[in-house]
């Protein structure tokens, strides 16, 4: 999905994300499992919040998305604030670095958005080749409880003070997948216009994507719920993963 229109509105409906502890979360992560990035990818960066983030802090960042749009929303903050990050217009199974990165995140179930186990195999094996060995790959993905439970054939209302969304999901349980409408308002000097954007999300079994992170060099150091460093249950809605390059 590249989230042409709705890179506008993202960040007005992303409020509730908590960028700032989220970012500290992940900082917590790196010092205790292995070591703070001096070089970081951050995959799958949208507008660029845990990129500026973890620019602020010292770090240089290499922000990859997709979407131009949103990559262009991110310039535009990052000019702003006098952060130096360079963000590149990549897919995730693409990805392709002028170098090694020593520390690589992707946040907020983005690897759910990539529907195809194939493609996402693809894309954790790149993370791995631009990874440096004995470095961290921090990510999260939504649980097929969330899907499940949470999502499933539901409808939502998001809404900021000029936005408005209307969520809706249609779950299909073989696949594990949600596919997503996002029918949305928004008013500028009075005048409301309406667009609609629809994409899908797929949840993964932990085990495979253990499996996974493990065929393609990774030592998985722990998956936790949730901004916590406990176990996943069986209401959990987000894991976190912690893996070390290895080979």
């Amino acid at each position: 999905m590249a989230y042409s229109d709705f890179a506008a509105v993202y960040d007005s409906l992303m409020l509730n994300a908590d960028y700032k502890k989220r970012a500290k979360y992940i900082e917590m992560l790196f010092k205790k499992y292995g070591k703070m990035p001096t070089l970081m990818l951050d995959l799958a960066c949208g507008t660029g919040e845990f990129s500026a983030a973890f620019a602020r802090k010292g770090v240089e960042v290499i922000g990859v998305d997709m979407s131009e749009d949103m990559l262009s929303i991110a310039r535009e903050k990052a000019y702003d604030e006098g952060l130096d990050i360079l963000y590149l217009c990549q897919s995730a199974g693409e990805l392709d670095l002028y170098g090694t990165v020593d520390g690589a995140i992707c946040c907020l179930d983005s690897l759910n958005h990539i529907t195809k186990k194939s493609e996402l195999e693809k894309a954790v094996q790149k993370v791995s080749l631009f990874l440096e060995k004995d470095c961290l790959f921090i990510f999260d993905v939504n649980t097929p409880y969330k899907h499940r439970e949470v999502l499933g054939n539901n409808t939502f209302v998001l809404e900021s003070e000029d936005v408005y969304c209307v969520w809706q999901n249609e779950y299909a349980e073989k696949m594990q997948k949600t596919n997503i409408t996002l029918d949305v308002f928004q008013e500028k000097d009075g005048v409301y216009t309406r667009f609609t954007e629809e994409f899908s999300e797929r949840a993964y079994d932990m085990e495979y994507l253990k499996t996974v992170l493990m065929k393609k060099g990774f030592e998985v150091l722990g998956v936790f719920d949730d901004l916590t460093e406990n176990p996943l249950n069986e209401n959990s809605q987000r894991a976190i993963f912690v893996a070390k390059k290895k080979q």
